[in-house]
């Protein structure tokens, strides 16, 4: 755990606070003769000016990952006393905050992984399956391996753990999370909230309830990002009507997935929707959902909304009925694991080529 060595009381408890914000324990110490025994092997170490004042007069032992903490922009002083004691940052409170919490939080859940994914999932109009097709990407990643992570970005929605069964499982909710926003560790969450086994993977769920706001546009970048930065292939729920929370999530989202009925009404509708997010989404695609009550093909509905296809799937077998008795999970093999599938893998790749789909029957 990181190690605290501050004499000014006002500036350790700030450092305290910050630290639990993002659920990093520390080793508080007063001084250096107290510290001794962890100082050359704590991850990290916060100091004050006082202990910095040692440190320049080599009564400290010199080692990497040291950072200097002051309340206000630090005097002009201590600047040289920081390059020669080895110091190798220096931080001022408040400014510095979020630099602050970014420090502690590596400490607790090491370095940002590169293999942090964000889908983000609408309807084309609606009523048209957006949610069930979120879970159902969710449940897929968590199925092949990976760590998955669920965000109900819609509070009208009715709450997406009443979708999965999952409304009694214990855990927190968007009403009672209490992230305002800056950095958040994604170990954290994992213990705050409802988490289910799926496979060889798991699912974390952050979903709205049937009481209470929503989340924020600041609360949501903090989730999601916390879920990037752990290496979880994170799916978001949105609502059709884009506010602040949801144009959050088209902004770091690697992919967006419109799912659109095959119907020409639908694929009017959900051109409506791809001409709000042109421009800003980094990649669009549809994910074309049967019965085609005119045959209508998945690829003739992906062209007329003007984005690639992703997936086309028929109707699942009896999905409504599992659904309501809270028995959703995708049938292994059938449409709506293959058009999951192909979703993740559109996802995953990098040159930007739709995957093999299959047609709307």
């Amino acid at each position: 755990m990181p190690l605290v060595v501050m004499r000014e009381e006002p500036l350790l408890d700030e450092v305290l606070r910050l630290a639990a914000a993002v659920g990093c324990e520390v080793e508080v110490a007063p001084d250096v003769p107290a510290a001794a025994g962890s100082w050359i092997h704590a991850p990290q170490v916060l100091v004050d000016e006082a202990v910095l004042r040692e440190a320049a007069g080599g009564r400290v032992p010199s080692r990497r990952g040291v950072a200097l903490v002051c309340l206000g922009p630090p005097p002009a002083e201590c600047w040289q006393s920081a390059f020669t004691a080895g110091i190798e940052r220096v931080m001022s409170l408040p400014e510095d905050e979020q630099a602050l919490m970014a420090l502690l939080a590596e400490v607790v859940e090491g370095p940002s992984s590169e293999d942090g994914r964000v889908l983000g999932v609408l309807g084309g109009r609606g009523g048209a399956g957006a949610s069930v097709f979120a879970a159902a990407v969710a449940v897929e990643a968590a199925r092949r391996g990976e760590d998955a992570l669920l965000v109900d970005c819609d509070p009208l929605g009715g709450g997406i753990d009443l979708l999965l069964g999952a409304e009694h499982d214990g855990g927190l909710r968007w009403p009672e999370l209490a992230v305002q926003g800056g950095r958040v560790s994604m170990q954290a969450l994992r213990a705050a909230l409802p988490r289910m086994r799926c496979g060889s993977g798991s699912l974390v769920v952050l979903s709205c309830g049937r009481q209470g706001p929503g989340p924020s546009a600041q609360s949501v970048v903090a989730v999601v990002e916390a879920g990037v930065r752990a290496g979880h292939t994170v799916v978001c729920d949105l609502p059709r009507a884009l506010d602040a929370v949801g144009w959050e999530v088209v902004d770091r989202a690697d992919l967006i997935a419109v799912v659109v009925p095959a119907e020409v009404r639908a694929s009017i509708a959900a051109m409506r929707v791809v001409e709000s997010l042109r421009g800003r989404a980094r990649r669009l695609g549809a994910v074309v959902r049967g019965p085609a009550p005119a045959a209508l093909p998945a690829a003739a509905v992906a062209e007329a909304v003007g984005v690639e296809l992703l997936a086309g799937m028929r109707a699942e077998p009896r999905l409504g009925r599992r659904v309501e008795c809270g028995e959703f999970g995708p049938r292994a093999g059938g449409p709506l694991a293959r058009a999951a599938q192909s979703v993740l893998s559109a996802l995953w790749e990098s040159s930007g080529e739709p995957s093999s789909v299959a047609e709307v029957a």
